[in-house]
């Protein structure tokens, strides 16, 4: 398949796309199951990107990485860190969602990042988000193994993490078909069972709970609302990031999805669910039902980790209630490693595809399977070992920082990417009004999510200064340098350009849907339904 090379004469109107499209024969690929260009299979339907989108990475680092940030900050501390990264997360999925509904393309930001700024760009941009994954799977592979040495310490801690290092190996090499059904339901149970906790909660607070006392916001007063001041607002920025991470997960999976100009607009408008529902839901509930000083949560060096979800029922009076949340906590680390591998591994793959990694990691079989991006991925997860030494509580307050910072740096370049996307569609012709989704108050809100995490990276690390701690400051800004000495360095090397808003292409990378003719006519039924039907159906 040809397309326009950048610097080529580009049209200068957007009635001409379809000729430009049906010119270069990427009308005969929009149809192919398997992507052309990348190899991989769009097995991915519109319910499984939707539920990605809305609980697909719940997981440990909710759940009991909050723990930290609760423990860190305090609750009042959580509660606005979660607010001010959900603000960020909203703008940069603006962003994204205009970016990637456009080109659904391989790579997704990377690739993006890329065409309309610089391939080093492109490249520093693809390996700091291989770096929170990577990052995040070693917490989950930590958490996962935790909570079977707290139900039997008969294996090794090493044992579990081979154990089940294996078996997911194994259940990524089926396809991307059995992955998307297996994140529908396990996203589908973490929903109901966060929903579950939010109602405990109200009624434990309220002196429901038959022999535990009503405490209402006394852990607000005691031990207090904030653990450490600013230093614990600033510090609780980087454990929220991590949480966070995985809403632009939609853009990356865009390749795989039968019906990307569908899946990624609804995937999008979701995330503002998410954001209310489960992330500012859960802040207010762990600070309402845990004190920030409790025994066990992450920050000490304990070998095994606790939920604040643990500990309220613990403190409710409910002591075997402990193995009820940890087996919740179990089933959403299992979804939150099955999307964790699949999101990483994709990552490499495409940015081998596009010569920013390795080349052998491009290669997908017959059935559209990534292996050695899975088997590669997979290995980065044996960095939740350091727990056999540190605890597994150290560990993972270590590996969060790193992959905290990355978040950071992805989310402003994306809006970056945004931004010069946005200068080159208006250079060469094209109006707003030909976009298929259309970011909210742009430019206001690219530029705010560019500067909040320009900001929020440069503040992360408040806590190590004062007192200064040389290792904690290393682990809080060694990724900062990191992302300008890859830029420096492929640049020089490979003599990269920056490229001016008339040589950006801005014809490859798009294709129909595979079940455009069906839901053409499925959009012409639900405009005959009443209101809150297709208030239903938008979800």
């Amino acid at each position: 398949m040809l397309f326009p090379l950048k610097g080529d004469t580009q049209p200068s109107k957007a009635k001409d796309d379809e000729a430009v499209i049906a010119s270069n024969g990427s009308d005969s690929d929009d149809f192919r199951e398997i992507d052309p260009n990348s190899g991989v299979k769009r097995g991915l339907k519109t319910r499984h990107l939707s539920m990605m989108a809305l609980a697909g990475i719940i997981g440990p680092g909710l759940l009991v990485g909050s723990g930290g940030a609760l423990s860190s900050g305090g609750p009042a501390s959580l509660l606005i860190g979660f607010g001010v990264i959900g603000i960020v997360a909203f703008s940069i999925m603006q962003s994204l969602g205009e970016l990637t509904t456009l080109y659904p393309t391989g790579g997704a930001f990377t690739s993006l990042s890329d065409r309309f700024v610089d391939k080093a760009f492109g490249v520093a941009v693809g390996w700091n988000y291989f770096i929170i994954w990577f990052c995040v799977l070693a917490n989950e592979y930590n958490v996962i193994s935790s909570i079977m040495t707290f139900w039997s310490e008969k294996v090794p801690i090493w044992g579990y993490f081979l154990i089940f290092w294996f078996a997911f190996l194994a259940f990524q090499l089926l396809g991307v078909e059995t992955f998307g059904e297996a994140e529908f339901w396990l996203a589908l149970i973490k929903i109901v069972g966060l929903i579950a906790y939010f109602f405990f909660s109200i009624i434990y607070a309220s002196g429901g709970v038959k022999g535990a006392p009503a405490i209402g916001f006394k852990y607000w007063h005691d031990p207090g609302a904030f653990a450490d001041g600013f230093r614990g607002v600033a510090s609780v920025f980087v454990f929220c990031s991590t949480f966070y991470a995985g809403v632009e997960a939609v853009a990356v999976a865009a390749t795989e999805t039968r019906n990307p100009g569908r899946a990624v607009p609804l995937a999008i408008r979701q995330v503002f669910i998410r954001i209310i529902v489960v992330y500012m839901g859960s802040a207010f509930f762990f600070g309402l039902t845990c004190p920030s000083n409790a025994e066990g949560l992450i920050g000490g060096a304990q070998r095994a980790l606790r939920s604040p979800m643990t500990i309220a029922i613990q403190n409710a009076g409910w002591q075997s209630g402990v193995h009820l949340i940890n087996a919740f906590i179990f089933i959403t680390t299992l979804s939150a490693i099955n999307s964790s591998i699949y999101i990483a591994s994709r990552t490499i793959l495409f940015m081998a595809q596009d010569g920013k990694a390795p080349k052998f990691f491009g290669w997908t079989d017959k059935r559209g399977v990534p292996i050695p991006a899975i088997v590669f991925t997979n290995l980065c997860g044996a960095l939740s070992m350091m727990n056999v030494s540190t605890g597994a509580s150290k560990a993972y307050s270590y590996i969060v920082n790193l992959s905290g910072v990355s978040t950071f740096l992805v989310w402003g370049a994306i809006s970056f990417t945004h931004i010069r996307f946005r200068s080159a569609w208006k250079a060469q012709g094209y109006s707003e009004s030909d976009l298929p989704f259309v970011s909210l108050w742009y430019p206001w809100n690219a530029y705010f999510g560019l500067a909040s995490n320009i900001f929020l990276a440069l503040i992360q690390g408040w806590k190590t200064l004062a007192p200064f701690s040389a290792g904690d400051f290393v682990d809080a800004y060694i990724l900062l340098p990191l992302f300008g000495v890859i830029y420096v360095v492929y640049k020089f090397v490979f003599k990269t350009k920056f490229w001016s808003s008339l040589e950006v292409d801005l014809q490859s990378g798009r294709r129909k849907d595979l079940d455009s003719a069906k839901y053409a006519q499925k959009a012409q039924d639900v405009e005959s339904l009443p209101w809150w039907k297709k208030a239903w159906k938008s979800l």
